[in-house]
């Protein structure tokens, strides 16, 4: 059931907020966010929005014309699971404070403008989307390029190339060969418990999980397969996703990248 302003009235109070965080995400498809203490936060905030300043945002705006408003959803109200203080947060489109209008480089309202179109084409009324994000966790990640060095270095347990590495507590060898993560139990799959805890955090956040594996390639691919949903709810839990699988795998020790092929030959 889409949850409504007074929902998120509702929430703040019941669960004693202390903080309402604003979410966006920039044109490169990075989320960004902005933090106002719960005193600060009425129901106006979804009529008035929250103003920031759009040029220090990556190709956006200039600092002659920069100010731009945060105009938060609703329905995506949830309690954030990493904070320290209780944090309640939401995603935002972006706004011209000028017009009211969505901005153009606004992700979010692109996805919005998308499905208008599609339903005002006349070709669908409603289209579905379930990307499978895949993503590598890591135990460390080293890079440099400078005038006199240019170098990176992946370090992880299950890696293929770490079965003569000296590792502190023993290396057990326990580890899948070169494209042979799909599918192999523990201690092979050394990430069960943690993708476990992801699962259950994307659920608690109202994502449904449908499936989670250890993936093909050796060196800690992972997935976790999400119900498909319509494109801006379906582009919300992407995000929402990303954001838990960084947070579960540095809480870790380790870390997590969605890049499709962040090393050659697996």
């Amino acid at each position: 059931m889409a949850k409504t302003v007074a929902d998120v009235m509702t929430m703040v109070k019941d669960n004693e907020v202390k903080f309402v965080d604003f979410r966006f995400t920039d044109t490169r498809g990075k989320e960004q966010h902005v933090t106002v203490p719960v005193s600060h936060f009425t129901d106006e905030k979804f009529t008035a929005g929250h103003a920031f300043d759009g040029s220090s945002i990556a190709g956006w705006k200039g600092i002659e014309a920069s100010d731009m408003q945060l105009m938060p959803d609703p329905n995506t109200a949830n309690l954030d699971p990493f904070f320290e203080e209780t944090t309640l947060f939401m995603q935002c489109d972006v706004v011209e404070p000028s017009d009211g209008k969505s901005y153009d480089r606004d992700p979010r309202s692109i996805a919005k403008r998308a499905e208008a179109y599609l339903k005002a084409s006349g070709i669908g009324d409603t289209a579905f989307f379930g990307p499978e994000p895949e993503f590598f966790i890591f135990d460390s990640v080293r890079w440099s390029n400078e005038p006199g060095k240019v170098f990176f270095e992946v370090d992880e347990y299950e890696a293929p190339w770490s079965s003569g590495a000296k590792l502190e507590g023993g290396n057990r060898g326990h580890r899948p060969t070169v494209k042979g993560g799909y599918f192999p139990v523990p201690p092979v799959d050394s990430t069960q418990d943690m993708r476990a805890e992801m699962s259950l955090i994307l659920e608690s956040l109202g994502i449904p999980v449908e499936v989670f594996h250890h993936e093909v390639a050796g060196a800690g691919q992972n997935e976790i397969g999400t119900r498909f949903s319509t494109l801006v709810q379906r582009a919300d839990w992407t995000q929402v996703l990303k954001y838990v699988v960084w947070n579960v795998a540095n809480a870790y020790g380790k870390t997590a990248t969605f890049m499709p092929k962040p090393y050659a030959g697996d």
